[in-house]
């Protein structure tokens, strides 16, 4: 199994805004056949270095992660997020 863990912060760090963001990605539940498990979790800490949402996904095999990054589903998120990060995520996939 791969695991694949993102850290999104935010332009705008309302909680209107994360919100909006974390009902985008939790919308991906469901819709992408190789998607095995998604967890959404908005920070609850606040603090400057803080990230505002993290995003745990997992796949049987690094094949699947790729056909997830390419799903059309996955594409719109992905536009989503271009419009609403401030910089860049950070990214970890690993075994599991």
């Amino acid at each position: 199994m791969i695991t694949h863990v993102v850290f999104f912060k935010l332009k705008d760090r309302s909680p209107e805004a994360i919100k909006v963001t974390y009902d985008v990605l939790k919308n991906m539940d469901g819709k992408i056949p190789v998607l095995r498990h998604i967890e959404v979790g908005m920070d609850v800490l606040h603090q400057a270095r803080s990230y505002d949402i993290a995003l745990i996904t997992k796949f049987d095999s690094l094949e699947d992660l790729q056909v997830y990054d390419e799903h059309p589903v996955h594409v719109e998120v992905k536009a989503h997020m271009k419009q609403v990060l401030d910089g860049t995520s950070l990214c970890v996939d690993f075994e599991s």
